[in-house]
C-alpha cells in the first residue's frame, strides 16, 4: 500500500500527539492532511486561528462559506477539500446542490451564494483578471464590501491550504470518501485519488 502523502509521518512530540488525538476524537482516524501539517503543528494552529478569526465576526453564513470553499476546491482541482466541503455543503443544503456547486453549476443557490461561487472560480482561475465590475456584481448580489474582503481572503487561505496538501501528495482519506454523499463523491472527478 502506498503512503498517504509524499512525506513520512513527522517525528513524535506533544503537539503532533495532540493533533492526532484531536483527529481521532472528531473523525475516528488521523487525517492524511494532518500528517502533512504536523511537520509544523505551530503553523497549522496559526493557520486555523487566523481562519477562525476571519470567520468569527463575518457576515457570511455557514452555508455561504461552504459554497465558497466547495467552489474554490473544485476550481482548484483539490479532491480532498472538495470531498470534505462538498459533504459539509450537502449537510447545509442537499447533496444535489453540493454536487452541482462542485460541478460548476449554481441553479439551486441564492443570488448571494451564486455570486460567491462565481467569485471563487474567477479568483482561482485568474485573480489578475478581476475587475471593479466584478466586485460591483458582488455588491449587487447583497454582499457588503467587508464581506467581499472576507470572501476573497477565505479563497486565498483555501488556495494556500490546498496547495500545501496537493503539492505534498495528501490523498483524500478513504474514511472521508466513504461517508460523503454519493452525488458529491461522483462529482469529484479531479485531484488526487482516495
Amino acid at each position: 500500500m502506498s503512503r498517504p502523502n509524499f512525506l513520512p509521518d513527522p517525528p513524535p512530540g506533544p503537539a503532533v500527539t495532540a493533533a492526532y488525538d484531536e483527529d481521532v476524537a472528531s473523525d475516528g482516524y488521523v487525517n492524511n492532511l494532518t500528517r502533512v501539517w504536523c511537520w509544523r503543528p505551530d503553523v497549522s494552529a496559526s493557520f486555523q486561528a487566523v481562519r477562525a478569526e476571519l470567520l468569527g465576526d463575518s457576515g457570511l453564513s455557514a452555508r455561504e462559506v461552504a459554497v465558497l470553499v466547495a467552489a474554490t476546491a473544485a476550481a482548484r482541482g483539490d479532491a480532498y477539500c472538495a470531498l470534505a466541503w462538498g459533504a459539509r455543503l450537502a449537510e447545509l443544503s442537499d447533496e444535489a446542490t453540493a454536487a452541482d456547486v462542485l460541478g460548476g453549476a449554481d441553479g439551486e443557490l441564492s443570488g448571494r451564494e451564486a455570486a460567491l461561487a462565481g467569485w471563487a472560480r474567477q479568483v482561482v482561475r485568474d485573480p489578475n483578471a478581476t475587475t471593479e465590475d466584478d466586485v460591483r456584481g458582488l455588491r449587487d448580489a447583497g454582499l457588503s464590501d467587508r464581506e467581499v474582503f472576507e470572501a476573497t481572503t477565505l479563497i486565498a487561505f483555501r488556495l494556500a491550504f490546498s496547495t500545501v496538501n496537493d503539492a505534498l501528495g495528501a490523498r483524500p482519506d478513504r474514511q472521508l470518501a466513504e461517508r460523503v454523499p454519493p452525488l458529491v463523491r461522483e462529482a469529484v472527478t479531479f485531484g488526487r485519488p482516495v
